[in-house]
């Protein structure tokens, strides 16, 4: 098949889009596939034998220079303006408008692909790629409505409030394209209900296929763990990573044995975070890193002694999968598809408690014995039921179904 796969922006590293674009491309191709894949800034990295078609957006949300203000000749056309003025009143524009360019881009080149699959834009650009005939697939990871939910209930302020629902308004657009696409895919059970709940999606119109992992390069270390090291891997300095409530656990537990913690994230400057660090004073026992590849981030996952997922909630959590991946004992939130992914090869705590979060990482900490067989049982449920090959050939399934439900409609 001729694959369009489209992912509006596709971090390479620590975030879920560019993770799951690269490999999901990958093994499409080794299926014999022929993948474009069409992405915004920031791009992702792919391997050999799939094509990166770039989409340029104004990049307003670069991690170097955020909510920047662009030279007036970087303004192309009108979904440059568009781009520009929503941000200036406050809104996100990116799914809007890259699902515009990609529009543009795609009518153009309708009779070169038999499927254009698009991941968690959600657009109304999709709806004139359909228009132009061609059977369209969507992934939706998560309800971005849990995001909202929980900035909300963190906002401090009415204005705050204010502010963050207009950002969110882009929701609106997603709940009605996600009801006109055909096919939507999601990743575990649990975002399935919460996708049909939000997005008011019929039954039957969504398929539930895991994520995977790269268990070669994810895999149990070769040297010893650091003592005392906990590890966690957070895509967003945002309060649905619940990385408040880890830093309150590890200031407790600083007060009872050595520990570290490394934050795989870029936390955001001057933010609740960092201030957070400073009022619980363990700036030294807390270190950031990111922008590292998938071998770095398996090394550091398996020189810990145990991995944590403090999330509010998740859609699926590939943090997890590639913490169990490295027989990595793991210590997460029963929130959201956690539990479902998880299952019995890790201690789960009730979200957003310190307390007990705190009292799961120590009982890790001090018991060798446990942090092995933890590890074991990790291990061997990643190689059993989460597999990037497996995620494209069932992928490939719903691409093939789609085509032909399209094709029967379009022959009565």
């Amino acid at each position: 098949m001729r694959i369009a796969l489209l992912s509006y922006r596709s971090k390479p590293h620590c975030g879920g889009q560019g993770v799951y674009v690269r490999h999901l491309s990958r093994e499409l191709a080794a299926l014999g596939h022929d993948v474009e894949v069409f992405s915004g800034q920031p791009y992702p990295e792919l391997d050999d034998g799939v094509t990166l078609v770039k989409v340029p957006s104004l990049d307003l949300y670069r991690e170097d220079d955020p909510f920047r203000f662009p030279h007036p000749r970087e303004i192309r056309d009108a979904i440059d303006l568009l781009e520009l003025g929503t941000m200036w009143t406050a809104g996100f524009p990116e799914p809007l408008t890259f699902s515009l360019r990609a529009a543009r881009l795609l009518r153009a080149r309708a009779a070169e692909f038999d499927v254009v699959h698009d991941n968690q834009c959600l657009g109304y650009g999709l709806l004139r790629i359909a228009d132009a005939g061609l059977p369209l697939v969507a992934t939706i990871h998560h309800p971005i409505t849990r995001d909202r939910e929980l900035d909300l209930a963190s906002a401090p302020t009415l204005r705050r409030k204010l502010t963050l629902r207009r950002w969110y308004g882009f929701l609106r657009m997603q709940a009605r394209v996600a009801r006109r696409i055909p096919t939507l895919l999601t990743v575990s059970k649990s975002s399935e209900d919460d996708i049909r709940t939000a997005f008011e999606i019929p039954e039957g119109r969504l398929r539930t296929i895991p994520l995977g992992v790269d268990t070669e390069v994810f895999a149990p270390p070769t040297a010893e763990r650091v003592p005392g090291r906990i590890v966690c891997v957070a895509s967003a300095d945002a309060p649905l990573k619940g990385v408040a409530n880890l830093l309150e656990a590890v200031a407790k537990l600083r007060t009872e044995r050595r520990v570290e913690l490394v934050l795989v994230t870029r936390l955001a400057p001057g933010g609740v975070t960092e201030k957070l660090i400073e009022q619980l004073a363990i700036g030294d026992a807390v270190r950031t890193v990111s922008g590292i590849d998938d071998r770095e981030l398996a090394e550091l996952l398996g020189s810990a002694q145990v991995a944590v997922v403090p999330s509010l909630y998740e859609g699926f959590s590939l943090p997890a999968v590639e913490a169990m991946a490295c027989a990595t004992p793991l210590v997460a939130s029963r929130a959201g598809a956690i539990p479902e992914v998880v299952g019995d090869a890790g201690i789960l705590v009730p979200p957003g408690d310190s307390e007990q979060l705190a009292a799961a990482l120590a009982r890790v900490l001090d018991d060798p014995a446990e942090q092995i067989r933890l590890g074991s049982v990790a291990r061997a449920r990643v190689l059993e039921r989460f597999s990037w090959a497996a995620v494209a050939a069932r992928t490939v399934r719903a691409y093939q179904d789609t085509v032909a439900a399209q094709a029967g409609r379009t022959n009565t």
